[in-house]
């Protein structure tokens, strides 16, 4: 009640200061929202436009959770945070989508019922990351994915874990870790025994408290352990831990629960409790891997160190200053990289006149997340309990050092041999083993397994059988983790930003959450023949959180990106030089602060120039070697907290203008200046206040049009904002119109068509042709997965989507380009078929031993009907050649056809020209020769070549 009260009063000083608390949008209009895109998807002018994944996918994803027949190991699933459910039955060498059928790809933990095969899904990521995006509740298969039924919990938002009782599949427990941006009450123990019809809240904490972990006793589903977890993100900060994050205990099967980490049990308690993970050996043997926030006990001061570090100036005076050996300053300065203007005589000037204080030369080491990273607090420590937890005991005497570092609330999994008491797996940045029940640890972490691990199976029949999951997929060791198989196929990056260059064929570029910057041809084929040609089509520019990236149009080898935070770089690919570019304040200021997706922008009048925001505009004149900032701070003034806030997260200059720019903010503000710096102009105010400005894009139609988008997933508020502006920003339209209730991530105006708009949300990507009076969704291929980016390559008319949880997706849109709907009035409209190259290896394959190669075109057509409809392929002179029944769609309509000539119309055709031959093929199939073709449907025709 207190809780509820204290949190009541910090929303209403938020308000008070100005920092208005958005609504969490309601499970009912998420529902409503489900239902109005699958009507959507259903009746979409585009609903056949193919979209195809051109992968990465070695790098691969954050994996959440795996399941594994225990009776046949080789048969498991795997669940990706935001890439969906994927499923093996060849011990991971392929792996086929399951989840691709519902209304998300976001997973938080999943089940399987394996003697019955029933699949649980409880969706959401069970982590509280930037981008762990809410699910939808639990959903329930019982034809493997095929169809998928929803079973409540429509608001949890997370699922921390679900267990099925072994002996009565009906019977569920699920641990909610409930919203992560606002307080909720579906959050907390649920149980259901008639298989999900009706839900029993069994264990509720408080509004701000879920269930992270519940794991049940080894053959006995009776007696359980849960932990609840008090936890807290805003856009500024994150808090994971609390007075309520505790264990807790159930002996009949989570009817009923007993809080175990008391004061007396030996287990922290009090604010400083975070995030635990929990392990079940037996009944009585049980181990809790527990993120501690309590801070550590400060060690007696050791003689003082030969150099100077960032403590000193913290309350160092400015006589003692001034009384600094130059020597000593010096190499403090340039060990801490300190820019070459600040060395130790002029320094000493600076302060001596008062423009600086000592305490800023550690400041100026800092940025908005110093209170993150230099914050003391014990971090990982595991506990164990041999009394059915009625008491706890730690199982080491020493810190546990360069597992969570800053990051603890991102892990907590811990897991025990069934065989072994005494061998317990941690997760964190690397993972480790304790063979002597968590006294000593080493690390199985080795050079094909990347960092950040979430989920581990131990094989409970043979010992050192392991799977694990981590930020960069899925990992499988038969010793114990002493060397590991990496079983990447599935395509399930999590992308934050793609670009393209011009390059014949071009490429792409993309950064991915925790997995670099890559780039690779568009047309690079994704498959495993890389295995035996040594090398991925896709290679790696850089690690870290891969972010923005722009390519000097002049010279595609020149490439600036980065990593999270505003760290960019200038690239040379071709050389291999690379330079750091981030600016830096002038010591004395005030530092600045760079968003987790720091923008950057090549001008387009000249590319030496380059934009990178932080809270102020920096612009380089000469390729990021110098920044200046043309802007004061251009957001509301940032926030305390151990998140950088208050940064800009969007930067677009108009094509028409130089120095006609438009900025946006995570806190809402929206500015235009339109003499590069010279003076700026705030064009939000009239807009909804303290949402994340995901994109400002100036027209390349209209000098004068801007368009703007706006997210507020970091409230729990999933409504649209998308507007246009016709006026610089003065005033605004709302075109959001009929897209069903996700938040948007990015706009993308056509180079070609000025109605012609792309759009892409938390939950899919859209297209209007009348400037947002209408929007159509995209669904060929593509499931509802986060869209993050989109981009068009002008000259191959190409659409790419760069989503966060499923890679990159590739369609061609000449069709939309070419043909407009608003004022079509055949009844079938065709788009030119290109001409096709005749080969004499057509239905033929160079072994006997391997299928024949068939040529395919694509036939593109817009219908104003829908209805079955007869293709027909025509000679010169009128014969039929080849006839193909079409399910014909209202809108744009792709129908396939391999050139073949049935025998009716290959003797048509030796009778119209005596001259043409068919040789035999090995397929026994004609194809057509070389010559002018028409194709017919109804009463509309087009014409194609086959030369």
């Amino acid at each position: 009640m207190f809780k509820s009260k204290f949190l009541t009063f910090t929303f209403l000083i938020s308000a008070f200061l100005g920092f208005s608390q958005q609504p969490a949008t309601s499970a009912e209009v998420i529902k409503e929202a489900l239902v109005k895109k699958q009507k959507m998807k259903e009746t979409s002018l585009v609903k056949n436009v193919p979209f195809k994944n051109i992968g990465p996918t070695v790098m691969s994803g954050r994996v959440v959770d795996v399941d594994v027949n225990p009776d046949k190991p080789s048969e498991f699933y795997v669940g990706y945070a935001s890439g969906g459910v994927w499923y093996t039955t060849n011990n991971g060498t392929t792996f086929t989508p399951i989840l691709d059928n519902s209304d998300t790809q976001n997973v938080g933990d999943i089940a399987i019922d394996w003697k019955n095969g029933t699949i649980w899904v409880g969706t959401g990521e069970n982590n509280s990351s930037r981008s762990s995006y809410a699910g939808i509740g639990i959903l329930k298969s019982s034809d493997n994915g095929k169809s998928w039924e929803h079973v409540g919990l429509e608001d949890s938002h997370h699922i921390g874990r679900i267990l099925i009782n072994p002996k009565n599949p009906d019977e569920v427990v699920i641990g909610a870790t409930g919203h992560l941006y606002s307080p909720n009450e579906e959050r907390g123990i649920y149980k259901t025994i008639d298989g999900g019809k009706t839900w029993n809240k069994t264990l509720f904490v408080d509004n701000m408290s879920g269930i992270i972990d519940v794991q049940h006793a080894p053959g006995n589903f009776k007696i359980m352990f849960a932990s609840s977890w008090t936890r807290n993100r805003k856009a500024w900060n994150f808090t994971g831990n609390g007075n309520n994050s505790a264990i807790y205990k159930s002996t009949n099967g989570g009817d009923t629960w007993e809080k175990v980490s008391t004061k007396k049990s030996g287990f922290p308690t009090g604010e400083g409790v975070g995030r635990i993970g929990i392990t079940i050996y037996d009944e009585n043997t049980i181990y809790a891997l527990h993120d501690s926030q309590f801070h550590r006990k400060e060690k007696s001061k050791k003689s003082e160190s030969s150099g100077l570090t960032k403590a000193n100036f913290k309350t160092m005076s400015v006589d003692a200053f001034m009384k600094l050996e130059d020597k000593k300053l010096n190499a403090y300065l340039k060990t801490n990289g300190f820019q070459e203007k600040y060395r130790a005589s002029n320094v000493k000037q600076l302060v001596s006149s008062g423009s600086v204080k000592p305490i800023d030369l550690a400041h100026y080491l800092e940025d908005a997340n110093a209170l993150l990273f230099d914050t003391p607090v014990i971090g990982a420590e595991v506990y164990k309990s041999t009394d059915g937890g009625k008491t706890w005991k730690k199982t080491h005497d020493d810190y546990i050092d360069g597992l969570y570092y800053s990051y603890g609330y991102y892990f907590g999994e811990i897991r025990v041999d069934p065989q072994d008491k005494n061998g317990i797996y941690i997760m964190g940045v690397p993972i480790l083993k304790s063979k002597d029940a968590g006294t000593t640890f080493t690390s199985i972490s080795r050079e094909n397994v990347h960092a950040d691990h979430q989920a581990l199976w131990v094989n409970p029949r043979k010992q050192g059988h392991l799977i694990n999951g981590n930020d960069g997929g899925l990992n499988m060791s038969y010793d114990d983790g002493e060397s590991w198989i990496k079983l990447n196929s599935p395509s399930v990056g999590q992308f934050y930003a793609i670009n393209i260059d011009n390059e014949k064929p071009y490429n792409v570029y993309g950064g991915l959450q925790d997995n670099g910057v890559w780039v690779g041809a568009n047309n690079a084929r994704e498959d495993k023949s890389w295995h035996q040609q040594g090398q991925y089509p896709w290679e790696t520019i850089m690690g870290g959180d891969g972010m923005q990236i722009q390519i000097d149009s002049r010279d595609a080898n020149i490439v600036y990106t980065g990593f999270q935070f505003g760290n960019y770089f200038r690239i040379n690919r071709e050389t291999g030089d690379r330079k750091y570019i981030q600016p830096k304040h002038t010591l004395g200021e005030t530092p600045y602060r760079f968003n987790w997706q720091t923008p950057i922008l090549l001008s387009p009048h000249n590319q030496d120039i380059l934009y990178l925001g932080g809270n102020k505009l920096m612009r380089s004149m000469n390729k990021g070697d110098d920044f200046e900032a043309i802007s004061d701070d251009l957001t509301n003034g940032g926030k305390k907290g151990n998140v950088a806030y208050g940064t800009l997260t969007s930067i677009s200059e108009s094509p028409f203008k130089f120095g006609l720019i438009y900025t946006g903010s995570d806190d809402g503000v929206i500015n235009v200046t339109k003499n590069a710096g010279g003076s700026w102009t705030t064009i939000s105010n009239t807009l909804p206040k303290d949402l994340w400005v995901s994109r400002v894009i100036a027209s390349q139609h209209k000098k004068e049009r801007v368009y703007v988008t706006l997210n507020g997933y970091r409230w729990d508020n999933f409504k649209v904002y998308v507007y246009m502006s016709n006026d610089y920003g003065q005033t605004w339209k709302d075109i959001s119109s009929n897209i069903p209730s996700s938040p948007v991530n990015v706009i993308k105006e056509d180079p070609l068509k000025e109605n012609l708009l792309y759009l892409g949300t938390d939950n899919g990507a859209y297209v209007t042709f009348n400037m947002g009076e209408s929007w159509e969704a995209f669904s060929n291929g593509l499931p509802n997965v986060a869209v993050h980016d989109m981009v068009i390559q002008p000259e191959a008319k190409d659409l790419l989507i760069g989503t966060h949880g499923r890679s990159i997706y590739k369609t061609n849109i000449e069709a939309l380009q070419t043909i407009d709907v608003e004022k079509v009035t055949d009844d079938i409209t065709f788009l030119d078929v290109e001409s096709v190259k005749h080969s004499r290896s057509w239905g033929s394959a160079w072994s006997p031993w391997f299928d024949a190669f068939e040529p395919e075109t694509t036939i593109k057509f817009y219908s104003k009907s829908s209805g079955n409809k007869t293709l027909k392929v025509l000679s010169e002179k009128g014969a039929e050649l080849y006839s193909i029944s079409a399910k014909v769609e209202k809108g744009f309509n792709y129908v396939d056809y391999k050139l073949e000539v049935t025998e009716k119309g290959k003797k048509a055709l030796m009778k119209e020209d005596s001259s043409v031959h068919f040789k035999e093929t090995g397929n026994k199939k004609y194809y057509l020769p070389k010559g002018v073709y028409t194709i017919s449907i109804d009463n509309s025709k087009t014409t194609f070549e086959v030369k």
